[in-house]
């Protein structure tokens, strides 16, 4: 079994940059594919970004597509994800999440990953 914590979260401005990271343990096997989600206040949880094992494929959504980037640090078992030119819609909960199988990296709508962690606040003001 894996456990992911999430850090990095803050308050910042629009058009600021903030890197969160999420760091896994215990069973790395399981966290062949990383993902991060957020829910922003009354929406449901979005995917918006993974990363498969050693980087080789990445997917994100439309909403961040060209702001955040996804990487991966195969020493530390972690996932960052750094994100520029926020905005205030990027407001919400962060999650990291993790699944040993590849297709659920490859199919960007799939949202059945087997760990998760607790999230990390993002608060993005105007």
């Amino acid at each position: 079994q894996v456990q992911l914590v999430e850090s990095g979260g803050a308050s910042v401005q629009a058009g600021e940059s903030l890197t969160l990271t999420c760091e896994a343990s215990g069973y790395t096997g399981s966290s062949a594919c990383m993902a991060w989600f957020r829910q922003g206040p009354g929406n449901g949880r979005e995917r918006i970004a993974s990363i498969y094992t050693g980087g080789r494929y990445t997917t994100y959504a439309d909403s961040v597509k060209g702001r955040f980037t996804i990487s991966r640090d195969n020493v530390k078992d972690a996932v960052n994800l750094q994100m520029d030119n926020l905005k205030p819609e990027d407001t919400g909960v962060y999650y990291c999440a993790a699944d040993p199988n590849l297709f659920v990296c490859t199919q960007p709508m799939r949202t059945d990953f087997g760990a998760w962690g607790q999230g990390t606040q993002v608060t993005v003001s105007s």
